[in-house]
């Protein structure tokens, strides 16, 4: 039995976060002793979302210092600087994407901070081959890759649907968080109503009350009921433009619907343009509400799409089968993987943290006055916020449902 640590920035409902649960638990089950540390631990109504997450065993940092692990694995760029505060044989990175694309190309300094994780002398593991080729070319990483499973019970097309698909009509789906930039999950709404999709249902993530637009609208639902909402769609519409291994459309082909998306890094470990889904490679709106309008006027197009997208999904690994091979992965690095000096890593990753925050107190040329008091005012919202969020839940839940309920009754909202 070997001693595994997974270092957690937020154990709230996500994508990222779905993964490392599903890699944690079946791990647990096969007999690991399997700990999550987090800044805080959180209570069993914050892990609800995902069955089996109360189980594993979780620690903040302070509890976690007083223990020995066989095998730590950083699974977010920012988790990587909290490596050192743990005691093990052995460290890995889990990279789901390469993160500094998630930030804006004018943010130069937090790019380069987030990418100079990828330079550290740990062990890494991904979970797409375009990942473990990035890693390989730009920073001489060789990682372990280990492809995403899915749950074939929560995901299959034999699931009951919210409402029944009906022949004739069209019903899209918009899948993602809210104010996530590069998810663009509001454009793809947007795109949807301005097609002649028959409805729009949207899935969020984000805890809302309401969203203008949309006919039907599912917020943090748990992962035991996304499938029969996928079973009730036709076409995922997901518009990443970052991703990872990019999972919600591999999961609605699974239910027996099809997809349209951005030729996004991770599309190609699954989607072919017109044989399972449709991919824009030009990313223009015109060309999306296009894509729309096409599977609504051609249900013999559509029901190609929908056939070859189950095809996909029947040839695709389970969870049981993934976490195996992610176990195998750990096994690998405890036996024979790189060692770390803790000592060096700290040096590092406290000299990254250094350069990047003395970075932000330097002034910049040519940044007005405006500018300056609008990040300050930008700086004290997020914190704001982010206390609400931790220490306030239920007060910061409210408040999201009113801000989205207003927003949806505005003037032009529908």
């Amino acid at each position: 039995m070997s001693k595994v640590a997974f270092l957690l920035w937020s154990p709230d409902i996500s994508g990222g976060t779905n993964v490392i649960f599903e890699h944690a638990t079946r791990m647990l089950q096969n007999g690991e002793d399997i700990t999550i540390i987090t800044d805080d631990k959180p209570n069993e109504k914050r892990l609800g979302w995902f069955p089996g997450a109360e189980k594993l065993t979780w620690m903040n940092y302070a509890e976690a210092a007083e223990q020995q692990f066989d095998l730590v694995i950083a699974t977010w760029w920012r988790t990587v600087f909290y490596l050192n505060k743990v005691k093990a044989k052995k460290y890995a990175f889990f990279v789901q994407s390469i993160e500094s694309r998630f930030y804006p190309e004018d943010e130069v300094t937090l790019r380069t901070l987030v990418d100079l994780t990828y330079t550290l002398q740990v062990n890494f593991i991904t979970e797409a081959t375009w990942i473990k080729d990035h890693l390989k070319q730009h920073f001489d990483q060789d990682a372990i890759l280990v492809r995403n499973g899915i749950s074939k019970t929560y995901f299959n097309n034999e699931l009951q649907p919210k409402s029944p698909r009906v022949d004739g009509k069209l019903r899209v789906l918009v899948e993602g968080p809210l104010n996530v930039s590069f998810k663009n999950t509001e454009l793809a709404v947007d795109l949807c109503k301005q097609s002649r999709a028959d409805e729009v249902w949207f899935v969020t993530s984000t805890e809302i009350g309401a969203f203008p637009n949309v006919d039907r609208l599912f917020s943090r639902v748990p992962i035991s009921e996304i499938g029969s909402i996928y079973a009730s769609c036709d076409v995922l519409v997901k518009l990443s433009t970052v991703e990872g291994m990019f999972g919600p459309p591999l999961e609605i082909y699974h239910t027996g619907g099809t997809s349209i998306s951005y030729d996004v890094t991770g599309y190609d470990e699954y989607i072919e343009h017109g044989t399972n889904g449709l991919v824009s490679f030009s990313r223009q709106n015109h060309e999306i509400i296009e894509f729309i309008n096409r599977l609504k006027d051609d249900p013999n197009e559509l029901a190609k799409l929908k056939s070859n997208a189950l095809t996909t999904a029947r040839n695709w690994p389970d969870w049981e089968t993934s976490s195996k091979e992610f176990n195998l992965a750990c096994q690998q690095i405890i036996a024979v993987g790189s060692d770390t000096s803790v000592t060096l890593l700290q040096a590092q990753t406290d000299r990254f943290w250094l350069f990047y925050e003395e970075s932000l107190r330097q002034p910049k040329q040519g940044v007005q006055v405006t500018a300056s008091l609008n990040s300050r005012y930008a700086h004290f919202r997020q914190r704001v916020i982010n206390k609400l969020y931790r220490d306030y839940p239920a007060i910061f839940s409210l408040l999201r449902k009113i801000k989205w309920t207003v927003k949806s009754y505005l003037p032009g909202a529908r």
